[in-house]
């Protein structure tokens, strides 16, 4: 995708998730979870609703950012992402996506800067959408199912437990220093402090 006039935003963020009560603190919604501490982290705020997302923005030095929490649900994550990218005329290696994974433990985190979509249907319809798996995300590991015949659909909509919340809790604060440090230096220096 290529653009001739210069983006409003330096940087797109999105967090990824299910918008709705009954959805918050689900494994799912690791990703807006991460999105509303980076935004209160950096005096940020979700003030506008439109093109199927929650937005704000905050600054980061000189970076203006374009804080997004798509309100399509996660299989369709990339109709509300495709459009703003298009909008906004985002460069696609200006765009980081933050979503949950389940082969990582709670706790952990991994940085990429491109690749498949993982079994993560949010980002398969980014990725779908856009065109291109050029894409930088951060996963956030939410666990592995407690057994193979566990429905996975169950799994992902779950709540965290109690006893996992200071691992979550890391994770998330981890997440949000990852996201500002590709910012201010750069993916390779977010990706030798935080991938663990």
């Amino acid at each position: 995708m290529f653009f001739s006039k210069k983006s409003t935003y330096d940087w797109l963020i999105v967090g990824l998730g299910n918008p709705g009560l009954q959805y918050e603190n689900t494994r799912h919604n690791v990703g807006f979870m991460t999105v509303d501490l980076f935004m209160k982290t950096h005096s940020g705020d979700f003030n506008k609703n439109k093109m199927k997302a929650l937005m704000g923005e905050c600054r980061l030095k000189d970076n203006r950012i374009l804080v997004v929490k798509p309100q399509t649900y996660m299989n369709n994550s990339g109709d509300a992402v495709s459009q703003i990218v298009r909008f906004y005329k985002i460069p696609l290696n200006r765009i980081i996506i933050v979503c949950d994974d389940i082969n990582l433990d709670i706790g952990k985190i991994r940085i990429k800067r491109n690749g498949s979509d993982g079994g993560q249907k949010g980002m398969r319809d980014i990725i779908e959408l856009l065109g291109n798996n050029e894409i930088m995300r951060i996963k956030i590991g939410v666990g592995k199912k407690p057994h193979p015949q566990y429905d996975l659909a169950d799994w992902v909509l779950s709540k965290f437990p109690k006893e996992s919340q200071t691992e979550l809790d890391a994770a998330l604060d981890k997440a949000t220093k990852a996201l500002a440090e590709i910012v201010n230096v750069n993916i390779d220096s977010a990706m030798n402090k935080f991938n663990n």
